[in-house]
């Protein structure tokens, strides 16, 4: 790794000369905060030598405004009162630096959310505390140092994982422009949850018809290497160099299987089908469905009893059930997480009675009935007596907007109940259908025309809450609270179908462990921001696609994967990369090895060295600075003081706390809050 020069000086002894500037952010700002007052009061600082307003400080003027002032007034320190720092930092850090200015002589303090938003009823609070705020920024801006950025090599290769359509448009995207991609998926069939629908909305498409092409591409081309059956054991290193260890299992069926199926036909072990939710069986050996790609069978080894009648049968010899896992390391620069989600299963004791062998349905079951490929045939069937129904209900939000459950909305719900109701009507126009939700979600401008259609296909939206799903003789009694008629109502129908929801798959936690990928409240992964960086994580070089993030559905996963591919094919594209200089260092002379720092750091980026102490090697902590994200958690927990964060020294923060309580300490609440 080495070190990007940056202009400016920063050099203690020097003599400081520093300019702020106050932003109205239109009347975000200034509605509430006397602006002009809080800019009078910069310009009294210490070694303030311009403090000026502006309208909009991020906007071109503004800009325009700081960079003449750096080279008129030959500031080496920049203070901007404006708005949050991550939407706007990178912004006034640039042109710092396109004015010749060190980037990180630059301190920006938030009076919108901190001062603005919060004190709208009392402006002469939210101006003394924005007068506090920029006070301590100013203060601590006098204790900055010049950063060199951190320029780090690239392995121009990258790992996707997962092997469903946001893995697969993620790969081909990236390696149609060039790029060598692995591609990994846990089982050992590419396309994930989408093999299982039937048809897409908006338009009744078939799946297949989209996921099988894309799957082909992938297998097909000559820059994707795929791995099924395969999960990630090991992630270290850092962006543009990642070292992977894949575990890749056995399918124990070779490529010269032909799919006669007769290995399947005398193996004795059976259990249920994955592919058709349950509904249905398959053997130790299977195919989940003849369209399944890659094309060849393969052995559930959990399941599989080594009777070896299947080898027996093999008339192309393509079985071997000795073959044993393997490990494979790679390297790569970036990687695409896009693990996807599975479906919510309500568990025992539901209140919709869904045990798997009543009428009661998920909508993924109701997918497989609907399909040819089905283990109906593509027949509507009850499970009790093989008829079908008379009356069927879709009941919303099961798994989802349940504050004991899953608070979330799981955002495609909705428009999957309107197209399996709609195909019931197509296929059943005599069948009475009826749909219970709170409120129907629909957020593309095409969905509302699909909600009409089911409408006037005589499909009925009961505005309702299920209290709950009853066995009644040989039906079903819906009972629920009508919104409209505010009161109790109860329905008998032969079928009832849960639109269940989204939740996180679950090998999410090992792989969030593993490459340090925080996640939200909801289990799913976290991106770095929701606005600014919606496709990366917290780690840089990894990046997010699809439903591990949150539900969405297949046109939206693959616009995102398009998006994630478009952010690694960036880095990729150059032999280094740089990232900012905000890291942390230690003196190797103060530190006694305790390793709390190695222990603590959430992204293993601090590692030991054997040095010589005394004529004794021993352990000595040191930041891997490529890992680094500056953070501070080593810093805080290290009680030999070894341990800097440069960009937050001790200085920075001590002189902005003096600052904080120069006036009035004792009726003043300071908090601490994250930069991050």
């Amino acid at each position: 790794m080495e070190q990007a020069e940056n202009n400016g000086n920063g050099d203690e002894g020097e003599q400081l000369r520093i300019g702020v500037y106050i932003c109205h952010c239109g009347l975000n700002i200034a509605q509430t905060v006397d602006c002009a007052r809080v800019c009078g009061y910069a310009a009294t600082l210490p070694d303030v030598v311009v403090a000026k307003e502006n309208m909009y400080s991020c906007a071109d003027p503004g800009q325009i405004q700081i960079k003449s002032d750096i080279e008129e007034f030959a500031l080496n320190r920049v203070v901007v009162a404006a708005c949050s720092v991550k939407m706007h930092g990178p912004t006034f850090m640039t042109v710092c630096e396109e004015a010749g200015l060190n980037p990180y002589l630059f301190q920006m303090v938030n009076i919108r959310e901190h001062c603005s938003w919060v004190h709208m009823g009392d402006r002469e609070a939210a101006t003394v505390k924005a007068m506090d705020q920029v006070r301590m920024a100013v203060a601590g801006v006098t204790h900055a140092r010049a950063l060199d950025n951190r320029v780090v090599k690239v392995t121009r290769r990258a790992l996707v994982i997962g092997g469903g359509v946001t893995g697969l448009q993620a790969a081909v995207d990236m390696a149609d422009a060039g790029y060598d991609v692995y591609l990994v998926e846990k089982t050992h069939y590419l396309g994930g949850l989408s093999n299982q629908l039937h048809r897409m909305f908006d338009h009744m498409e078939q799946v297949s018809c989209v996921v099988t092409p894309l799957i082909m591409r992938a297998l097909n081309h000559p820059r994707i290497t795929v791995f099924t059956g395969t999960e990630v054991e090991e992630v270290t290193g850092y962006v543009g160099n990642f070292n992977v260890r894949l575990k890749v299992r056995p399918r124990l069926v070779g490529e010269a299987c032909d799919c006669c199926g007769a290995c399947s036909e005398v193996c004795p072990v059976e259990a249920p089908s994955e592919f058709q939710a349950g509904m249905a069986t398959r053997k130790a050996i299977y195919l989940p469905d003849s369209q399944a790609l890659p094309n060849v069978y393969c052995v559930d080894e959990d399941l599989c009893n080594d009777c070896g009648r299947c080898e027996d049968v093999c008339h192309v010899f393509a079985i071997d059930l000795s073959d044993a896992a393997r490990i494979e390391p790679i390297e790569v620069g970036t990687i695409v997480l896009a693990i996807g989600a599975k479906p919510y299963v309500p568990g025992e004791g539901n209140r919709w009675s869904y045990d798997g062998a009543s009428d009661v349905f998920t909508s993924l079951e109701v997918e497989r009935l609907l399909s040819s490929a089905g283990p109906t045939g593509g027949e509507l069937l009850r499970r009790s007596n093989g008829q079908v129904p008379e009356q069927v209900a879709f009941v919303q939000c099961v798994g989802s907007r349940d504050p004991d459950e899953n608070p979330w909305c799981s955002r495609i719900c909705c428009l999957n109940t309107i197209k399996q109701a709609c195909q019931v009507k197509a296929r059943y126009p005599e069948v009475k259908v009826s749909v219970y939700h709170g409120d129907i979600r629909l957020y593309k401008k095409e969905h509302e025309d699909f909600y009409r259609l089911a409408r006037d296909q005589g499909i009925v939206f009961m505005r309702s809450h299920v209290e709950e799903v009853a066995p009644r003789g040989d039906r079903l009694e819906v009972r629920a609270i009508d919104e409209l008629l505010d009161g109790p109502t109860a329905q008998e129908v032969g079928m009832v179908v849960l639109a269940c929801g989204l939740t996180r798959t679950d090998d999410a936690q090992k792989l969030q462990d593993m490459l340090k990928v925080p996640s939200s409240a909801d289990g799913f992964l976290l991106e770095a921001h929701p606005k600014l960086r919606p496709l990366e994580t917290a780690i840089d070089g990894v990046m997010l696609a699809g439903t591990c993030q949150f539900p969405k559905d297949i046109g939206d996963c693959m616009l995102q994967a398009s998006g994630a591919a478009a952010k690694c094919m960036g880095m990729l594209s150059k032999d280094s990369i740089e990232l900012d200089g905000i890291i942390s260092s230690i003196e190797q002379d103060l530190c006694n090895g305790c390793m709390v720092c190695v222990k603590k750091c959430p992204f293993g980026a601090v590692t030991t060295d054997e040095v010589e102490v005394e004529g004794k090697m021993k352990k000595r902590a040191r930041v891997i600075e490529a890992s680094c994200k500056g953070c501070g958690v080593c810093v805080a927990r290290c009680k030999q003081g070894a341990i800097q964060a440069h960009g937050f020294t001790d200085e920075q923060i001590f002189a902005q706390i003096d600052a904080a309580l120069e006036e009035d300490p004792g009726g003043r609440i300071l908090a601490l809050v994250c930069h991050w």
